[in-house]
């Protein structure tokens, strides 16, 4: 390891960032130096410019991608090498207007049912039932259950800076899949333990189950129920938030179970509730009775 990309790294640690950002951000900068061949000391402005103008036009990056590249090199030339340019003031990467894939109410159940194994089916359905984030869902404890008061503690819940804990209500129909699932492996520390080979380490497992072993048992439902959906395992967040909508919950309640700093995240749902729009077609055509 070179002393800059140890120093970058020490530098993202000091600022709070988590062990996945700083993976991205040290990637961001290690390809913008294979890009021309040289040290990052040695990249000029121009090179900067003509690497962003090479990702819009050539590689078509992605908004998430130009956002990431964006932000891992500008972390590097203006907090570790202390170099601020002009030129990463001037890109945004473009905005694009993609509405989330939401499952139906009887999909999320099809789907559920046809995860075979108890401890990813079990995974799968708190994720969905209590609006959970991948890594948030993989990485619950035995601590993070308050049975008596039907919440989950969700612990240190995404974004860099000022992590913070977070209640959701936890139904008690995962409370018993919990407690379940819990009973098959007894382990002290965690919900979802990692299995190991046939499982057997799960009682003493120091660590959780992996995200892309529930990715993939999400993968095999899919394909088993025939759902023709782009659905990921953050489909299930989304579509817990537009079924509480459809429901008649506040939409302030949701944003703080889904644990969004503001309120402009949380609205996209509304754009995605059926019940939505049919009322609104419904008052349209009330509105228009009248004329």
């Amino acid at each position: 390891m070179t002393p800059l990309r140890h120093r970058m790294i020490e530098d993202l640690q000091l600022r709070g960032y988590s062990d996945s950002t700083q993976t991205l951000y040290v990637t961001a900068v290690r390809q913008l130096c294979e890009h021309f061949d040289k040290s990052p000391g040695k990249i000029t402005e121009e090179n900067l410019r003509d690497y962003f103008l090479y990702g819009k036009n050539v590689k078509k990056w992605s908004r998430s991608t130009s956002t990431v590249a964006l932000c891992g090199i500008k972390f590097f030339y203006e907090n570790t090498i202390k170099r601020p340019w002009p030129t990463l003031l001037f890109i945004r990467p473009g905005r694009e207007k993609k509405l989330p894939v939401v499952l139906s109410r009887d999909e999320i159940h099809k789907l559920l049912r046809n995860i075979q194994l108890l401890r990813y089916r079990v995974c799968l359905t708190t994720i969905y039932s209590c609006g959970l984030r991948l890594s948030e869902g993989t990485q619950l404890k035995v601590e993070d259950i308050d049975g008596d008061r039907g919440f989950i503690n969700v612990r240190h819940s995404k974004g860099h800076m000022g992590k913070k804990d977070r209640n959701v209500p936890l139904p008690q129909k995962t409370l018993e899949l919990l407690r379940e699932q819990w009973k098959s492996h007894r382990n002290e520390v965690w919900l979802f333990p990692s299995a190991g080979h046939g499982g057997t380490s799960m009682p003493y497992a120091t660590k959780p189950v992996s995200k892309s072993s529930v990715q993939a048992a999400l993968r095999s439902a899919l394909k088993t129920t025939g759902i023709n959906k782009k659905a990921t395992v953050h489909t299930l967040r989304h579509s817990w938030a537009t079924h509480l909508l459809e429901a008649g919950v506040n939409l302030r309640l949701i944003q703080v179970w889904l644990g969004h700093s503001s309120p402009a995240t949380t609205s996209v749902y509304t754009h995605l509730t059926e019940k939505a729009k049919t009322m609104a077609v419904k008052s349209i055509n009330e509105l228009m009775n009248d004329l």
